[in-house]
């Protein structure tokens, strides 16, 4: 008996690379794309980073020349990470007019007013304990917190500061920050939250990027990585309490995650390819075990495809390059 030869052949619709292009589903393209930057005070050259191959802490006087060439590279979205010399118990450099947080977004609006600042909200690079926020009987204490996140993110938005980033991972942290700059005068500023951040070993090289000594762990305030369903649940609640942009930290070892949370939301959503992912494929890479370019488009590609309408990513300048690079 001869076989049935199959009605629907799906291999006709990647017959060709002119038919796959226009069927592909999802895209990626450097609108979709925020560039971390590593801002060190005090220092006169750029340090390369061991933990983050290819990736440096710029000096301050190096900020103005990296905004400007990221900006003809065709990126318009940066977050910047502050590495300070001013550390104390509670990071009040932060809410400090004159702090690194506030000179780095006055450096950027100033020098390309068109490039969007989403200064990140947090203490950890600006504490001397390492901590998120304050430290009170060997817990970090979330209220005190929340009132020293608020303040710092007025300041950052007086800076000049598009969209705030808050990652501190208090409860009720983004509600306080939605009042507190609406009460200032700054409704117009945007929160991206850090809503579904874990608690990951991914984190590592970032630690060594910014010069994080941490006393203990982060566990009793960041997402326990096996809980998926309250995840979704502290996502809920950021959405609950005002922010704009709810995000997934990691992204890729949390993929579920995020796909199940583009279920439960309209708002749009962001991913965090954080250092330990840029870190296992740039080495990989350098090990002449895989092909760099195509891996980086296949995670972007699988982020967008799981829910992600923006991704944090250590790659973005060097896509941003390749991308000049075809052109």
């Amino acid at each position: 008996m001869l076989n049935t030869p199959p009605l629907r052949r799906l291999r006709r619709l990647r017959s060709s690379e002119a038919m796959r292009d226009l069927l592909r589903e999802t895209q990626i393209s450097l609108s979709d794309l925020i560039h971390p930057l590593f801002i060190e005070e005090h220092i006169s050259h750029a340090v390369p980073i061991s933990t983050l191959p290819g990736i440096s802490r710029l000096p301050e006087s190096a900020l103005a020349d990296e905004v400007r060439e990221l900006y003809a590279l065709g990126i318009r979205y940066v977050m910047p990470f502050g590495i300070s010399h001013t550390k104390d118990d509670k990071g009040s450099d932060t809410w400090d007019d004159n702090g690194l947080l506030a000179r780095m977004v006055r450096t950027i609006k100033d020098t390309v007013p068109e490039m969007m600042v989403i200064s990140d909200i947090c203490f950890c690079e600006y504490t001397d304990h390492g901590h998120c926020g304050v430290v009170h009987h060997n817990e970090v204490c979330n209220d005190l917190t929340v009132e020293n996140l608020v303040k710092q993110s007025i300041t950052a938005a007086k800076a000049g500061a598009d969209m705030l980033a808050p990652s501190a991972m208090m409860d009720g942290q983004v509600k306080a920050i939605r009042h507190g700059l609406d009460a200032a005068g700054f409704e117009h500023v945007a929160i991206l939250a850090h809503s579904a951040k874990f608690a990951s070993s991914f984190y590592g090289p970032f630690r060594a990027a910014v010069d994080c000594e941490l006393r203990g762990n982060r566990k009793g305030y960041q997402l326990d990585y096996a809980n998926g369903r309250q995840a979704l649940l502290e996502a809920l609640l950021d959405e609950a309490e005002g922010a704009d942009i709810l995000m997934v930290k990691p992204g890729t070892p949390y993929l579920d995650v995020l796909s199940r949370l583009r279920q439960e939301t309209h708002l749009p959503l962001a991913a965090y390819q954080v250092g330990g992912e840029y870190a296992g494929i740039k080495f990989a890479a350098l090990a002449g075990a895989l092909d760099e370019r195509a891996v980086v488009t296949e995670t972007f590609i699988g982020l967008k495809r799981a829910g992600a309408d923006l991704i944090v990513s250590y790659y973005t300048k060097q896509y941003a390059q390749w991308l000049a690079e075809s052109h």
